[in-house]
This record gives structure tokens, sequence and C-alpha cells, in this order.
């Protein structure tokens, strides 16, 4: 297709407005380059919106600034250590050393402004390299009424509480503790008063991913980017060896031929909602659609990849993340509640599978290799009244739908309760016994439960193992436990450049993915909190810098 036959032409265009997109509209515009940002949705942000808008990406400017500084080689240390192999050492040097002056670049944007959640470690702080303190930023809370128009454009989320309630990272950390530690009560009186003072100064409080988009929007806006929404990529346009620009198609049918002079990148995440992909690759056990990514995440890049002829690498994977499923059908994660004292996770055979703390990528690979299907979560009411659990506060009695639902059961003794799950009675008690010997020495001696920083982060430090307590106190509750995600893994494979490649290893000129559009660069693993935003991010910035560097050619 010639020049001529396009509609419109930009230097870069950009398929998908989460984080990677956003970023890469950026600094695209910042090495002089016209761009337009095309998003299926009619709402902006992607994934990136509805997460909890942690960024992994070491040595940032507001790690510097607290004094957090790494050495390159502890990073790729750990990195090593995490991939085994699975990712080539280009890719991991490219995120490596591109990662800070991605962050460099938002850092000179007003709007752009972070937060280091201090403790939060690394999901293997263990590791070397790893670290305890953690490298996670969040991006700083934000008034979304200052969007304007564009407020009605943005993705709700989870983080979001009731009255305007707004909860960033560290806040929800003391507010788990609201019934034991100091910490937690103050938490909650700083939180009342939040609500009091939203009410009285009409503000829109947004935290996590949705803040973080929300000032990438008011970043592209300052910097003239163009961003349409409901505004699908149907077709990868290619002419003389390349692709040279893309077709779209807008919510009332209208088809546009856009050019890409310097080349097109996709990132338009995972397949999460296409349940044809989830059956051809997904492994048992992980099928079925309890995700939390964007509903719009069909696979639309990976399918467009593919039809050029690109290389798919961890199709097999995703961002694993064990949850409850609400009776309405939404998916609830559990993350903090795992590491909650007064609980195990057993198996349909009524015995413990691994460490209940572990990150969750890691839970539920084990989960899914032994099979162990369905499990369940059992605590005692001890801990149903210490902490909170699936958004259910603190001793408020689980919705009488979990019940009605068959997701929730409530018994006075195991043995009431192991029938109720369909669980060897005999095995649970053994179980439970066994995990309340552990108790009294602090030490899980056989799966290591709060051994590492990363366990403890979410237990409760008044116990001398903050993920430890006996569960012996009825009535006891038992919860499904359902294996959801927060997004596909597996993508169109790339180079150091975030250039799509074929089977051979040759580069698909002009085409670029990032985001959960391109194969991971962490492998099969987790680095740490926002281990997905922030290689989204930094293979945005890198594919937007080589194509104006090159004009998308190899």
């Amino acid at each position: 297709m010639s020049a001529e036959n396009f509609d419109e032409e930009f230097d870069f265009v950009v398929v998908g407005s989460g984080g990677g997109g956003m970023v890469a509209a950026l600094a695209a515009v910042d090495e002089g380059l016209s761009v337009v940002v095309v998003e299926k949705a009619k709402k902006f942000g992607g994934s990136t919106g509805i997460s909890g808008g942690g960024i992994w990406i070491p040595n940032n400017p507001t790690l510097r600034r607290r004094g957090h500084n790494d050495s390159r080689a502890s990073i790729r240390r750990y990195l090593d250590l995490l991939t085994e192999g699975r990712v080539t050492p280009e890719r991991l040097d490219a995120y490596v050393d591109n990662g800070p002056a991605t962050m460099e670049l938002l850092d000179r944007s007003k709007w752009m402004k972070f937060s280091w959640t201090r403790g939060y470690a690394d999901y293997h702080p263990e590791y070397d390299g790893g670290r305890q303190l953690g490298r996670s930023i969040e991006a700083k809370p934000f008034d979304t009424r200052k969007l304007g128009d564009d407020e009605q454009f943005q993705r709700p989320n989870s983080m979001k509480g009731p009255l305007g309630l707004w909860v960033t990272g560290k806040d929800y950390h003391d507010l788990a503790m609201v019934k034991r530690t100091w910490r937690g009560r103050w938490a909650s009186v700083v939180a009342a008063w939040r609500v009091s003072s939203n009410v009285i100064r009409r503000r829109h409080m947004a935290t996590g991913g949705r803040a973080l988009v929300a000032r990438l929007r008011m970043a592209l806006r300052d910097a003239g980017v163009p961003l349409r929404l409901q505004t699908s990529m149907t077709e990868l346009v290619t002419g003389d060896g390349k692709v040279t620009g893309v077709v779209t198609t807008s919510r009332d049918g209208e088809v546009r031929r856009i050019g890409a002079r310097r080349g097109v990148l996709l990132a338009s995440g995972g397949f999460d909602h296409n349940p044809q992909l989830r059956n051809q690759y997904l492994p048992d056990g992980g099928k079925e659609n309890h995700s939390l990514g964007a509903r719009e995440n069909t696979g639309d890049g990976i399918v467009a990849g593919q039809g050029l002829g690109a290389a798919v690498d961890l199709m097999d994977d995703a961002w694993w993340m064990p949850s409850v499923e609400h009776p309405s059908g939404a998916t609830i994660p559990l993350v903090s509640e795992r590491a909650i004292p007064g609980h195990v996770i057993v198996s349909g055979d009524g015995k413990r599978f691994t460490n209940e703390a572990s990150p969750y990528v890691n839970f539920v690979h084990d989960q899914l290799e032994g099979k162990h299907l369905p499990a369940w979560f059992v605590m005692d009411s001890r801990a149903r009244s210490r902490y909170p659990f699936a958004q259910i506060l603190p001793g408020a009695p689980i919705p009488k739908a979990f019940y009605e639902a068959g997701l929730a059961h409530k018994a006075a003794s195991l043995e009431e309760l192991a029938a109720a799950i369909d669980v060897p009675a005999e095995a649970l008690v053994e179980t439970v016994t066994r995990f309340n010997g552990f108790v009294e020495d602090g030490v899980d001696h056989d799966f290591h439960r709060g051994a590492s920083a990363y366990d403890r982060y979410y237990g409760d430090p008044t116990l001398k193992n903050p993920n430890l307590d006996r569960v012996d106190k009825a009535p006891f509750y038992a919860m499904q436990i359902q294996v959801g995600d927060l997004g596909t893994k597996g993508g169109l494979v790339t180079d150091e450049h975030a250039r799509v490649l074929r089977e051979d290893g040759s580069t698909i000129t002009g085409l670029y993915a990032t985001g959960n559009t391109a194969a991971s660069v962490m492998g099969n693993e987790y680095a740490g909190p926002g281990a997905t935003i922030g290689p989204s991010m930094v293979f945005g910035y890198v594919a937007a810098r080589h194509a104006a560097a090159t004009g998308g050619n190899d």
C-alpha cells in the first residue's frame, strides 16, 4: 500500500493506551516524532489503569533521591537468577540500562510524581541481588478532576474506596493491621480524615494504576498526542518488506488507514479474555477465565503479529493470581490474605502443597504443576476477626451469597468443614495439627512460610513469625480458591530494541511490541511489585527511540 492510500500519516503509531503505550508516545514526541495512540476500549489505561500501579524499574530517579542506589551488577545477577536462561542477555541488558532513562523522561513532566513503597520487598529478596526494602514505586495520588472532560473516559479500579476514600499501596499495608497495630489504627484515622476532606474539597482522588494513567494522560495532553478511543486496530499494513501502518475501525464503523513512517508499536495487552486462545495455549486449570486484565484484551496484537510470521513464546504462562470468585462473577485477587496468620491452604486431599504466602505467580505455578484443584483457604474465627479477606473487613460476616454459591463454608469443627468441602477429614485435621505445631517455635518446617521478607510484608508484626498462628478457634471457614491472573504473559518474541522477530530470528521491519503483547522479559518469573508495568514502559520507550533513530528500518 503506497503512502497516498493512507487517510493520514504519523511517524509512529501506538496501539493501546496502557502504561507501555502512553510512555512510548511520550518518548516518541521527545524524539521529535509525530504520534497517535489508538485504543480499542471506550476508556483509556488498559490493564495498567485497573492494576495496583506498582513500577519495578531499578535505579529510577525516585529511588535515587531516597539514596536507594543499586549496582548494575546486582540487578543483572538478580534477573539472571530469576529468568534462568529463558530471556536473552541482550533484552535483560536493555531493560536494566534503559529503565532509569525511561523514568528520567517522565520525571521532566510536572504531572509525573512518584513515591517509593519502602519495605515492599522484591518477590525473591533472598536471591543474590534481591532487595528486602524493595525497588517498587507508585504514582502519587491524583485528583482526577484535573482531567476535565477526559475524566469520564478513565477506567475505575478496585483501589477506590467508599465515600471517595483513597488508599495507596503503603496505606493498605497499614490498614490491613487495623485490629492489630497502632500504625493500623492511625491509618484508619487518616482514612476517615480523607473521606471528610474529599467531601469538603470535592476531590476525586485516584491511587495505584488509576493515578498512574491519569498522570500519563495529562502528560500526553501537554505533548499534544491525540488519543483515539473506541478505535480498533483491525489490520497491519505492509509494503516494501516492512510494516507501514494500520487499518482502524471506529465505534461508528468508520475505517481509516493510518500510515506509520517510522513504525507501529503493538501495546494492546495479552489474550486474557480470548477463550479460544486461552484454551489453545494455557495449561489445564488455567484455561477458565478468571482474569483481572482489561476485558478488551483479546490478543489482537499477538494475532496480527502472528499473521505476519512473528514468533511467540511463553504462551502457556500468565501473571497468575490466586483468587476468589465473587458470586456476581467478579474476580477478587488474594495478595495480602495469603500472608495472614491463622490459616492454611489445602488441596482436595486436605493437605498443604506450598508456602501460602509466596509470590502469587509462584503459588499458582505450584498449584497447577501439582494439579491442586480445587484449593481451599481454611481459617479460624480468630483470623477472620483480625484481618481483611477478599475485600471483606475484619470481623465482618462473609456475605450470604458466598455460602449460597458454594464458594464459602462455615462449620463448628474441622471435621464438619472437611465434609462440607469434600476433603478427607483425617487429613485436614492432621494438616492443621502439624501446622499448629510449627507456631510454637515460629518456623514452618514444611514450606518455610515467613522465612522471606516478601512473606512478612503483609504479615502480623505482633507475632513471633508474622505469618504463623494457630488454627484452632471455632467456628472454621473455608473459601474456594480459583486460578486467576493479572493478564497473560506470553506474546510476540522481541529483541533488545522491542522489534518483533520471526521464527528464524529475523526482524519484521517497522513492527514493535511491548507489555503483554510481547513475551515477558521476566521469563516465567516475577521480579517484584510492578514487574509487569515496569518492563512495558521501558520497552515502549526503547521502541520509540529505536524508531526515531533508524526510521523504523533495521
